[in-house]
């Protein structure tokens, strides 16, 4: 078994390289533009196939773009058969990436707001104890498809992104793996501490592993008595856009062949998270698992 389902977004996006993020009212020119696969559930997805785990993704596009989403993921070892072609058009983003690799987006829906409870349960039906879904907050209904697969017995990882206020609300005690940055804790938690943010995690959540990512200050994991804090790996950052999306999947990858070696998965994670931002793009930057094997990047 031990297989990871991820139901999600996928977009297409559109990314302009600007001298800085727009002011409102400003018009500015770019330095360069691409049109690509992202989406943070195809993002997560393609870095779960790429870092080698048994990855399926369960999502919409429009019929005329399923046919290069499917060519994608046999590309990269990612079972795209519970993924649907509808009417809507494919979602998409409009990303602004300035000299330093920051970046602000908007999102647009489209097809990934189509996911309705009975696309759910014909995905979940494949899978049940010993699985894992990964979830994220780009497509409806998150609560009611965590509560889906909890009752088919999956171990349900929740990366809480993009945060809104209505998540305050939602029952994040019921997943089992939490994997969030900074500012969706504070979100959550109204702390902007990190210790802070976990310790409210920790008492809202007691049966839930909490994984803290800090961009340049590493991450943090805490789990009952034990705490791991793992260093950034050193890389010249021109993109940042899918790193929070690597270090999720290559993290997930690790844990479901191993859910007591955290450590391992948290160094795997971060290193490949290193990688990508090196890179530009969001699915494009994602490595596989023998460039991050390979790395010669050090804390």
């Amino acid at each position: 078994m031990n297989q990871i389902i991820c139901i999600g977004s996928v977009n297409l996006d559109h990314t302009y390289q600007v001298p800085h993020i727009v002011r409102p009212g400003e018009t500015i020119a770019c330095a360069g533009y691409r049109r690509h696969w992202g989406g943070k559930g195809l993002n997560q997805a393609l870095a779960l196939a790429r870092a080698g785990a048994d990855a399926h993704l369960a999502a919409r596009v429009s019929a005329a773009d399923l046919p290069a989403l499917a060519a994608l993921g046999a590309e990269n070892g990612l079972d795209t058969a519970l993924t649907e072609g509808c009417a809507s058009p494919t979602g998409h983003a409009v990303i602004q990436v300035d000299g330093s690799g920051q970046n602000c987006i908007v999102i647009y829906a489209g097809a990934n707001a189509t996911l309705d409870g009975g696309f759910v349960s014909a995905a979940l039906a494949p899978f049940g104890p010993g699985d894992l879904l990964l979830l994220q907050n780009e497509v409806r209904d998150v609560p009611g498809i965590l509560g889906a697969a909890r009752s088919r017995g999956l171990t349900v990882a929740l990366n809480p992104s993009p945060v809104d206020p209505a998540m305050r609300d939602w029952p994040l005690e019921e997943a089992d793996l939490l994997i969030l940055n900074e500012v969706e804790g504070e979100a959550l938690t109204g702390s902007a501490e990190p210790d802070a943010i976990l310790d409210a995690l920790a008492r809202r959540c007691p049966s839930t592993r909490l994984v803290l990512t800090l961009g340049g200050s590493g991450s943090r994991y805490r789990f009952g008595g034990e705490s791991l804090i793992q260093p950034v790996f050193r890389a010249t950052a021109v993109d940042t856009t899918a790193a929070g999306d690597t270090f999720t999947g290559y993290f997930l990858s690790s844990f479901v062949k191993d859910r007591t070696d955290i450590s391992a998965a948290l160094s795997s994670a971060a290193k490949a998270a290193a990688i990508a931002v090196s890179r530009r793009g969001a699915a494009d930057s994602i490595p596989f698992a023998a460039e991050v094997a390979g790395s010669q990047l050090r804390p």
